[in-house]
């Protein structure tokens, strides 16, 4: 009986520690039961290609979050580049074309241009965060604001559309369609290779044992001789990144962007990682337990549609889910101390 208790210890901790998930997951069985077309092709698709997107935002976030900083720009640095993909993208012949003299942009070079944009922002973030040493809760709420006004003074507060078809149908792509099965989609693919890169990053290399350590203890780090700024402007940039990426592939998949897209998936993209095991009190976090955290948090919109919950009411369920995230979180920390 005492060996069976002991073995059965872990499973207990385990969903202990991740009880907000286990309910999330349990109310999503419920509903599919008691609700039509829950369980289809069209709801997993549409479930997929949004987790896919935030997950690559949640990815940017993560690194933040560990090293003890946070990254409140992510949402409006991802509607920047998609506005600025959209520009890039538009069709020639397209009468609403924003910059009718730009010339015409292949789907690899807007790519890039999109990435080197975001790796911007994300460097400006780190610059501010690690050499000004402005905490990353106000530098980054600065960045925002920033950010938000060029993509207003960019796109003259206009929608961006007209994109060309290659655009558009690469974001919306799939591969292996055969018989029932709808195909995988490049957006998921994407998100996958993105997901391995992050955690060969954060496992695998020194970068990632670095910022654990800061995350942990940062003036034991810089002691140890782990050069503190250069890892922080490091994670910041490839958090820039990451919002070109999700940017340019949301602006596609949507077939239309604007200066207000992004508006508030900084906080979808920490509410994930946080649901997924991201510690706000720094040096905890998994790729793993970031892609589960943003794909509860996404099934957690879904279920609350099939439950015709007034969509106003969306937020305050959301926020609530936010706040017993970090309190959870917090608890879990002051156990362990």
């Amino acid at each position: 009986m005492g060996e069976n208790k002991k073995a059965a210890n872990p499973v207990l901790k385990y969903i202990g520690n991740n009880i907000i998930v286990f309910l999330l997951l349990a109310v999503a069985v419920f509903v599919g039961i008691t609700r039509d077309n829950f369980f289809s092709m069209s709801n997993f698709n549409n479930l997929a290609a949004n987790t896919a997107v935030r997950f690559l935002i949640a990815l940017g976030v993560s690194g933040c979050l560990i090293t003890k900083g946070t990254d409140l720009s992510a949402g409006r640095a991802t509607g920047l580049c998609a506005c600025l993909a959209g520009v890039l993208l538009q069709r020639v012949d397209y009468s609403g074309r924003l910059f009718p003299g730009l010339p015409e942009f292949n789907l690899l070079t807007a790519l890039l241009v999109v990435l080197l944009v975001g790796g911007c922002i994300g460097l400006f973030n780190g610059f501010i965060v690690s050499v000004v040493k402005v905490p990353p809760f106000l530098a980054t709420l600065g960045t925002q604001t920033i950010v938000y006004g060029i993509a207003l003074v960019f796109t003259n507060a206009s929608p961006v559309g007209g994109f060309k078809e290659n655009y558009t149908k690469f974001c919306n792509g799939k591969i292996l369609s055969f018989g029932g099965f709808d195909g995988i989609t490049y957006l998921m693919i994407i998100a996958a290779i993105s997901g391995v890169f992050f955690w060969l990053l954060y496992n695998k290399t020194t970068h990632g044992k670095y910022m654990y350590a800061i995350g942990g203890n940062e003036s034991a780090a810089e002691v140890s001789g782990v050069n503190t700024v250069r890892s922080k402007m490091i994670i910041y940039t490839l958090a820039g990144v990451m919002y070109g990426l999700a940017g340019y592939l949301l602006a596609g998949k949507s077939g239309g962007a604007s200066s207000g897209l992004g508006m508030g998936y900084e906080l979808e993209a920490i509410a994930g990682a946080t649901i997924g095991g991201v510690s706000t009190t720094g040096g905890i976090g998994t790729v793993p337990g970031i892609l589960v955290g943003v794909l509860v948090f996404e099934l957690l919109k879904i279920v609350l549609q099939f439950l015709g919950v007034n969509p106003y009411y969306n937020y305050i369920v959301q926020g609530v889910v936010i706040i017993v995230a970090v309190a959870l979180d917090i608890r879990k920390y002051l156990a362990k101390k």
